[in-house]
C-alpha cells in the first residue's frame, strides 16, 4: 500500500490510499486550525481527519507540539514551491487529497523530494520551538557544554536537534512502520524521510558571540544552531537532481533497496531514492495528477529548464504586453521614512501555449 502526505496548505498530515482514515464527524483537518490553541483538548485529536490511530495517540500526548508540526509542513510546502518554481513540475498544491496531487502517490523522484522536505520541515520546526521555549517537554540542548577543541566556550542555547529529529521520526514515520517496512514504497518513504532529517543534521552550524572590552573577542561563547531552512531546501534539491533509481532486493533475511543499474555506486543515507521514472509533466493528465505547463510563465531568453523552449515542451508560447506597477524615484525624508512614486512600465510576458 502506498503512503502519501496530506499537507493541506499549512499542515502535514498523512493519509493512506485504499483505506479511509478515522474521520469522526464533525471533523476538521489540522491545517484548518490557526494555532495550537485550537487543539486544547484530547477530543480534538479524535476529530482531526487524516490521522491513523497511532498518530491520534501521539497528538493526545503532545498537544503543544502539534502547532510546530503545522508550521513545519507550511515551511515544507513553501520551500518545495521555491525550489521547483522554474520546473515543469512546480510543486503545485490542490484543494483535495493528496494536496500535491497523485504525483506523490507514485514512486517518483518528485515524491521522494516531498517526503524528504516534509520530514525535514517537522524536525526543523519542532527543534526551533524547543529552543525558543515554546514547549515544556524540551528546551535547549544541554549536552553541548565545556570548552571546544578550538578553544571557545560552549554556552548559550544550542538547538535541540536530537528532540526535533526524534519527534519527526515518531510522528512522520509511524504509518510506514505500522505496516512493517516490507513493501518497496514503504522502504522508499522511510529512506527519504531520514534523508530529509539528515539534510539538517549535516548542515548544523556553530554561531558565536564575542565578549570583551570595546567589542574585543577576549572570550568567545558559541552554540550549535540549525541551518536556515532555505539551505536545507537547496541541499535536498541537489539530492533530487542526483537521486538514485532503486529496486527492492532480498539481502540476507531482509529486503533492501539497491540501485537498479548495477554500474551505479550504492546510495548513502543522505541521498534520495525513487522507484519509478517521472512523467514529463508537459500535458495535463487528470488520471495521473499532472497539471501540465500550459499557461505557465516562461523565460524567452533562457536555455535552461525555465526557458520557453523546454518549459513549454516545444509547443511554443504566447507573448503579451503587460503594464507593471512598481516603486520609483524613492527619496529619504528626515526623519525617518522613504517616499516613492508609483511608476508604470510595459513588460513582455511569455506564457506557454
Amino acid at each position: 500500500m502506498l503512503l502519501k502526505f496530506v499537507i493541506l496548505r499549512t499542515l502535514l498530515l498523512l493519509q493512506e490510499p485504499g483505506r479511509q482514515p478515522r474521520q469522526p464527524c464533525p471533523g476538521r483537518y489540522l491545517a484548518k486550525l490557526s494555532s495550537v490553541g485550537s487543539i486544547s483538548e484530547e477530543e480534538t485529536c479524535e476529530k482531526l481527519k487524516g490521522l491513523i490511530q497511532r498518530q491520534v495517540q501521539m497528538c493526545k500526548r503532545n498537544l503543544e507540539v502539534m502547532d510546530s508540526v503545522r508550521r513545519g509542513a507550511q515551511l515544507a510546502i513553501e520551500e518545495c514551491q521555491y525550489q521547483f518554481r522554474n520546473r515543469r513540475w512546480n510543486c503545485s498544491t490542490l484543494d483535495s487529497l493528496p494536496v500535491f496531487g497523485k504525483v506523490v502517490t507514485q514512486g517518483t523522484r518528485e515524491a521522494a523530494f516531498v517526503y524528504a522536505i516534509s520530514s525535514a520541515g517537522v524536525a526543523f520546526a519542532v527543534t526551533r520551538a524547543c529552543s525558543s521555549g515554546e514547549l515544556e517537554k524540551c528546551g535547549c540542548d544541554r549536552t553541548v557544554h565545556g570548552v571546544s577543541p578550538q578553544g571557545f566556550q560552549w554556552s548559550g542555547c544550542s538547538d535541540n536537534i536530537a528532540y526535533g529529529v526524534a519527534f519527526s521520526q515518531s510522528f512522520v514515520d509511524v504509518r510506514e512502520r505500522s505496516k512493517g517496512a516490507s513493501s518497496s514504497r514503504a522502504l522508499m518513504n522511510l529512506h527519504n524521510n531520514e534523508a530529509g532529517r539528515k539534510a539538517i543534521l549535516t548542515h548544523m552550524r556553530v554561531e558565536c558571540k564575542c565578549h570583551g572590552v570595546s567589542g574585543s573577542c577576549e572570550v568567545k561563547t558559541c552554540w550549535r544552531a540549525v541551518p536556515p531552512f532555505r539551505q536545507v531546501g537547496h541541499a535536498l534539491k541537489e539530492k533530487f537532481d542526483g537521486a538514485t533509481e532503486v529496486e527492492p532486493r532480498r539481502v540476507g533475511s531482509s529486503r533492501a533497496l539497491v540501485p537498479r543499474n548495477a554500474q551505479f555506486k550504492p546510495h548513502t543515507d543522505e541521498d534520495l531514492v525513487y522507484l519509478e521514472p517521472s512523467p514529463d509533466f508537459c500535458e495535463q493528465d487528470v488520471r495521473s495528477g499532472v497539471l501540465g505547463t500550459r499557461g505557465r510563465t516562461c523565460n524567452k531568453t533562457s536555455k535552461a529548464i525555465d526557458g520557453c523552449e523546454l518549459l513549454c515542451c516545444g509547443r511554443g508560447f504566447h507573448t503579451a504586453q503587460v503594464e507593471l506597477a512598481e516603486r520609483c524615484s524613492c527619496k529619504f525624508h528626515w526623519c525617518c521614512f522613504v517616499k516613492c512614486r508609483q511608476c508604470q512600465r510595459l513588460v513582455e510576458l511569455h506564457t506557454c501555449r
